[in-house]
Protein backbone atom coordinates (compact mmCIF):
# COMPACT_ATOMS: atom_id res chain seq x y z
CA UNK A 1 0.00 0.00 0.00
CA UNK A 2 1.25 3.86 -1.08
CA UNK A 3 -0.73 6.23 0.40
CA UNK A 4 -0.89 9.71 -1.40
CA UNK A 5 -2.12 12.15 1.00
CA UNK A 6 -5.02 12.50 3.10
CA UNK A 7 -7.65 12.74 1.40
CA UNK A 8 -10.67 14.14 3.59
CA UNK A 9 -11.17 14.89 7.72
CA UNK A 10 -14.57 14.64 8.40
CA UNK A 11 -15.91 16.48 11.81
CA UNK A 12 -19.29 16.65 13.27
CA UNK A 13 -20.68 19.22 14.33
CA UNK A 14 -23.93 20.64 16.49
CA UNK A 15 -25.39 23.91 13.75
CA UNK A 16 -24.38 23.08 10.17
CA UNK A 17 -25.77 26.67 9.53
CA UNK A 18 -23.43 28.09 12.33
CA UNK A 19 -20.51 25.80 11.37
CA UNK A 20 -20.18 26.36 7.69
CA UNK A 21 -20.52 30.07 8.38
CA UNK A 22 -16.87 29.68 10.27
CA UNK A 23 -15.25 27.61 7.67
CA UNK A 24 -16.62 29.80 4.50
CA UNK A 25 -16.43 32.99 6.44
CA UNK A 26 -13.64 32.89 8.85
CA UNK A 27 -11.07 29.98 7.77
CA UNK A 28 -12.07 30.80 3.67
CA UNK A 29 -12.69 27.26 2.67
CA UNK A 30 -14.55 26.62 -0.75
CA UNK A 31 -17.66 25.20 -0.35
CA UNK A 32 -18.09 21.77 -2.87
CA UNK A 33 -20.49 19.65 -3.89
CA UNK A 34 -21.87 16.57 -1.49
CA UNK A 35 -23.81 13.55 -2.33
CA UNK A 36 -27.27 13.23 -1.15
CA UNK A 37 -26.85 11.56 2.09
CA UNK A 38 -29.48 10.31 4.44
CA UNK A 39 -28.12 13.05 6.58
CA UNK A 40 -27.24 17.12 6.69
CA UNK A 41 -23.54 18.15 6.19
CA UNK A 42 -21.07 20.11 4.18
CA UNK A 43 -17.86 19.97 2.45
CA UNK A 44 -15.55 22.52 2.02
CA UNK A 45 -12.08 22.27 -0.53
CA UNK A 46 -9.18 22.71 1.60
CA UNK A 47 -5.90 23.24 -1.16
CA UNK A 48 -5.84 21.69 -4.14
CA UNK A 49 -6.77 17.84 -2.96
CA UNK A 50 -7.59 17.84 0.44
CA UNK A 51 -11.37 18.22 1.96
CA UNK A 52 -12.71 19.15 5.17
CA UNK A 53 -16.39 17.10 5.46
CA UNK A 54 -19.29 18.44 8.10
CA UNK A 55 -21.54 16.00 9.39
CA UNK A 56 -24.36 16.13 11.82
CA UNK A 57 -25.02 13.29 13.77
CA UNK A 58 -26.54 12.97 17.00
CA UNK A 59 -24.49 10.15 18.85
CA UNK A 60 -21.32 12.07 17.97
CA UNK A 61 -18.49 12.81 20.69
CA UNK A 62 -17.54 16.38 21.06
CA UNK A 63 -14.63 18.38 23.65
CA UNK A 64 -17.63 20.09 25.10
CA UNK A 65 -16.60 23.03 26.78
CA UNK A 66 -12.54 22.74 26.92
CA UNK A 67 -10.10 25.30 25.86
CA UNK A 68 -7.86 24.97 23.26
CA UNK A 69 -5.50 21.86 24.13
CA UNK A 70 -2.62 21.85 21.38
CA UNK A 71 -1.53 18.02 22.42
CA UNK A 72 -5.80 17.00 21.87
CA UNK A 73 -6.99 16.09 18.92
CA UNK A 74 -7.14 18.76 16.20
CA UNK A 75 -5.93 18.86 12.16
CA UNK A 76 -3.20 21.53 10.81
CA UNK A 77 -3.79 24.10 8.10
CA UNK A 78 -0.73 25.77 5.96
CA UNK A 79 -1.32 29.40 4.95
CA UNK A 80 1.26 31.07 3.07
CA UNK A 81 1.70 33.94 5.68
CA UNK A 82 1.54 33.78 8.98
CA UNK A 83 1.55 37.46 10.12
CA UNK A 84 -1.09 38.55 7.38
CA UNK A 85 -3.03 35.37 8.93
CA UNK A 86 -2.49 36.38 12.35
CA UNK A 87 -4.25 40.02 11.72
CA UNK A 88 -7.02 38.57 9.73
CA UNK A 89 -8.15 36.53 12.35
CA UNK A 90 -7.82 39.41 15.35
CA UNK A 91 -10.03 40.90 12.65
CA UNK A 92 -12.61 38.50 12.74
CA UNK A 93 -12.42 38.64 16.82
CA UNK A 94 -9.83 35.80 18.11
CA UNK A 95 -7.71 37.36 20.76
CA UNK A 96 -4.63 35.91 22.78
CA UNK A 97 -6.08 37.66 26.10
CA UNK A 98 -9.15 35.61 26.26
CA UNK A 99 -9.43 32.98 29.14
CA UNK A 100 -8.60 30.16 28.53
CA UNK A 101 -12.34 29.04 28.17
CA UNK A 102 -13.27 31.73 25.86
CA UNK A 103 -14.22 30.34 22.19
CA UNK A 104 -12.48 32.95 20.56
CA UNK A 105 -9.27 32.33 22.27
CA UNK A 106 -6.28 32.25 19.65
CA UNK A 107 -2.71 30.89 20.67
CA UNK A 108 0.00 31.78 19.16
CA UNK A 109 3.39 30.38 18.81
CA UNK A 110 5.73 32.66 16.66
CA UNK A 111 9.06 30.81 17.36
CA UNK A 112 7.04 27.26 18.15
CA UNK A 113 9.12 23.98 19.09
CA UNK A 114 7.80 22.33 15.90
CA UNK A 115 10.56 24.46 13.90
CA UNK A 116 7.41 26.73 12.24
CA UNK A 117 5.06 29.34 13.36
CA UNK A 118 1.75 28.62 14.85
CA UNK A 119 -1.99 29.86 15.83
CA UNK A 120 -4.42 27.70 17.20
CA UNK A 121 -8.01 28.23 17.32
CA UNK A 122 -11.61 26.66 17.78
CA UNK A 123 -14.58 26.25 15.43
CA UNK A 124 -18.00 26.81 16.70
CA UNK A 125 -17.96 23.20 18.32
CA UNK A 126 -14.71 23.84 19.83
CA UNK A 127 -12.80 21.58 17.61
CA UNK A 128 -9.30 22.37 17.96
CA UNK A 129 -7.56 24.37 14.55
CA UNK A 130 -3.96 24.45 14.10
CA UNK A 131 -2.82 27.16 11.82
CA UNK A 132 1.14 27.06 10.62
CA UNK A 133 3.34 28.96 8.11
CA UNK A 134 6.84 27.43 6.61
CA UNK A 135 8.25 29.86 7.93
CA UNK A 136 7.85 33.54 10.12
CA UNK A 137 7.55 36.67 7.91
Amino acid sequence: MEIEHIHHVSLTVTDLETSRRFYRDVLGLREIARPDFSFPGAWFQVGDREQLHLIVHDAATFRGAKGIDTRDIHFAMRVGSYCRTLEFLRGKGFREDCDMGDPMRMEVRPHATAGFPQIYILDPDRHVIEINAARLD
